[in-house]
């Protein structure tokens, strides 16, 4: 099945052709505009019978989509660790509304608190939903390998840097990918922070498991420990503001 998203043309039996300005995964619905017509038409995929431009049936899935896509960025990432980018790291944590998670790639150093930020190489599963794409180029629906040759092409200066070994995280991400994917996703999220019965910190709590999916039920698999690099985070974090990351083109992102 073709891919659905802003720009596509579609067929209406009652309209004619049209082009698709806005798309709803978790609900079906799209917004098109019809010739010269000024408003925008609500359409829903299961009921309306709208059709590709060529006559190909448009047909919304019954099963619950992705409502964000760290779950791909995670299986790209196992990928590409195995083809020796092991210098490449997903970050993952709430947005502070607490209805979507953000995601960041990052390459070279492994600093959590203070990672460098490429164009094309962050997004929110709040964009996600209306245009389901990672932002380097990729299509709605790539695969793994499309995703990566994507990448590749949109930023290869950027994936060269991740050449190199990390062999002590390529380890703690894979057993998180074999244990979490495909429905769910660690999240790196450090607030509220934790305390024990004695009122003291919690060093290194479970790492937060999120669905990916609507209708999933609560992760009930093995504990999630943090990556390496973690450990002092919480109690520094405690102690002093978080810093920002090393970006200009947003004031706060945390």
């Amino acid at each position: 099945m073709k891919p659905v998203a802003p720009g596509t043309v579609i067929f209406h039996r009652h309209r004619g052709y049209g082009v698709i300005t806005h798309v709803n995964l978790l609900t079906g619905w799209i917004s098109a505009r019809f010739g010269n017509e000024s408003r925008t038409l609500d359409l829903n995929l299961s009921t309306d019978e709208v059709q590709h431009a060529d006559g190909e049936a448009i047909l919304f899935r019954r099963s619950p989509p992705d409502r964000m896509p760290h779950a791909r960025l995670m299986a790209m990432v196992r990928e590409l660790h195995k083809a020796g980018y092991e210098k490449l790291y997903l970050y993952a944590w709430p947005k502070p509304s607490g209805l979507h998670w953000r995601w960041q790639l990052f390459t070279g150093k492994r600093d959590w608190m203070q990672r460098p930020w490429r164009e094309g190489w962050y997004g929110s599963g709040a964009d996600y939903n209306n245009n389901p794409v990672m932002g380097w180029g990729d299509a709605p629906g790539a695969t793994t390998d499309e995703l990566i040759h994507a990448l590749a092409k949109f930023d290869p200066e950027g994936l060269a840097r991740a050449l190199g070994r990390d062999e002590d995280h390529t380890a703690w991400f894979a057993n998180v990918c074999d244990a979490l994917l495909p429905g769910y996703m660690y999240s790196f999220d450090m607030a509220p922070m934790q305390k024990n019965a004695n009122g003291g910190l919690i060093e290194m709590p479970p790492v937060p498991i999120v669905p990916v999916r609507a209708g999933l039920p609560a992760y009930a698999g093995p504990v999630i420990e943090w990556p390496p690099g973690w450990a002092g985070l919480w109690t520094r974090r405690h102690e002093m503001p978080m810093p920002k990351p090393n970006f200009t083109g947003e004031p706060e992102l945390r």
